[in-house]
């Protein structure tokens, strides 16, 4: 399973619009668009968890992809520093 980095988000995007996106590359196991605790309002971005090669091709096909005007920046995420 690999979990990827989903930056420059359209504010609009939620958690099922994100897994939404993802899907046609295989199964989601969990989309979260990251939020300000305060607010509520999205950060711009946000992480999808699939397996493996679903995530390779996902990444390879969706990076640099336009999204309400905004280009998708789409990496493995890294581990959480302490």
């Amino acid at each position: 399973m690999k979990k990827l980095y989903v930056g420059n988000l359209p504010y609009s995007v939620d958690d099922s619009a994100l897994s939404d996106l993802f899907s046609e590359y295989g199964e989601v196991l969990s989309a979260v668009v990251i939020t300000d605790r305060a607010s509520g309002r999205s950060k711009g971005f946000g992480f999808v968890e699939m397996e493996d090669k679903d995530a390779d091709t996902a990444m390879t096909k969706m990076n640099g992809k336009e999204m309400e005007g905004r280009t998708l920046k789409i990496s493995e995420a890294r581990p959480k520093r302490d």
